[in-house]
């Protein structure tokens, strides 16, 4: 029993230890941006030795790699639980609520939202496939789902279409159409637009290129959603 008790101990403190790391990284960048987080730098906040610290990240890279798949992964579980929440409603609630899931998660997480999608750490190179491919793909599959659900009411909108299959990346098609088989490729490019759409805002926020232009940028997000519902015909 001794030997039980003190293996979990340990692997308790190696797991609040890591935590730890992860989370000191996070505010060297919060600090320092990207090119802050060094190990170093991380075992010289924690009050660590460097060898010390390469025992829970062989390289900066692992530990960025962890990184991103960790915050990723937040995020899809994120606006899954919303699209989950929301399976009763219309299309244009359905939207809403994956929308303000992803605003209200970057807000909560500027660091992870910027990792993931904003400042590139120098130097880094991500693994074969990508530090968050899982994650990634439910992220992109859940944009994806926007389209298809407004789809049906939103057709009309593309009676001409010029879109083809050759106008987008293959790794994205083959992300979508395994999902969405139905959905041609004007429905994809309504996705790309749905996302720049979110995006967007998200983005300034995030970086504080709205601060001093607007105080209610809750409103004014709310208010891009409104207007993207409506200009797809799609009623609350």
């Amino acid at each position: 029993m001794t030997g039980t008790r003190t293996t979990g101990r340990r692997e308790r403190l190696r797991a609040e230890t890591t935590a730890e790391i992860k989370s000191t990284a996070l505010e060297l960048m919060r600090s320092g941006g990207p090119d802050a987080i060094t190990l170093r730098a991380i075992a010289r906040e924690m009050g660590m030795t460097p060898n010390a610290i390469y025992g829970y990240f062989a390289t900066r890279d692992d530990l960025v790699t962890t990184l991103i798949a960790d915050v990723y992964s937040a995020l899809a579980d994120a606006v899954d639980a919303a699209w989950a929440a929301s399976a009763q409603d219309g299309p244009a609630r359905r939207i809403q609520a994956w929308a303000h899931a992803f605003r209200d998660w970057a807000l909560a997480n500027p660091e992870g939202f910027r990792l993931v999608y904003g400042d590139p750490v120098p130097g880094y190179r991500a693994p074969d496939g990508g530090a968050a491919p899982d994650a990634a793909q439910r992220v992109c599959v859940g944009i994806a789902a926007l389209a298809d659900a407004a789809w049906e009411d939103t057709e009309p909108a593309f009676p001409k279409s010029e879109f083809t299959w050759d106008d987008f990346d293959p790794g994205l098609l083959g992300k979508v159409r395994p999902a969405f088989p139905d959905l041609p490729p004007a429905g994809v490019a309504l996705a790309l637009r749905i996302w720049g759409h979110l995006h967007g805002l998200v983005s300034l926020e995030i970086y504080g290129h709205l601060r001093g232009q607007t105080p209610s940028p809750d409103k004014l997000f709310r208010s891009e959603l409104d207007q993207l519902v409506g200009s797809l015909g799609l009623k609350g």
